[in-house]
């Protein structure tokens, strides 16, 4: 049977698209097209995908991080680092202006 109309995509293609671990519409959207023209299938494409399994889901459901990343983070290190380097710059100013006066 066919779910998306506009592009000939039958719920086998949808299902295969999904085994090959496309959770959502926009990876099913990604991978055949389906639910990028007049979007008339989206809701068919979510109700095949379901809320089922889908390995993505599940390791990203494992690896929930807190609000606050911790400084092992590559963005939190980076941030860490131009905090020190402008805490150091500004120290250095501080002496510059205290020798001079």
């Amino acid at each position: 049977m066919y779910v998306c109309s506009c592009f000939g995509i039958t719920e086998a293609q949808v299902k295969k698209h999904a085994d090959a671990g496309a959770c959502t519409p926009r990876q099913i959207a990604s991978a055949c097209k389906a639910g990028t023209d007049c979007g008339g299938c989206v809701r068919r494409i979510q109700a095949l995908l379901g809320r089922g399994d889908c390995p993505r889901r599940e390791l990203l459901d494992q690896r929930q991080e807190p609000a606050t990343a911790s400084l092992t983070h590559p963005v939190a290190a980076t941030v860490a680092a131009s905090a020190a380097a402008a805490a150091a710059i500004g120290a250095v100013r501080d002496v510059t202006l205290s020798d001079a006066a």
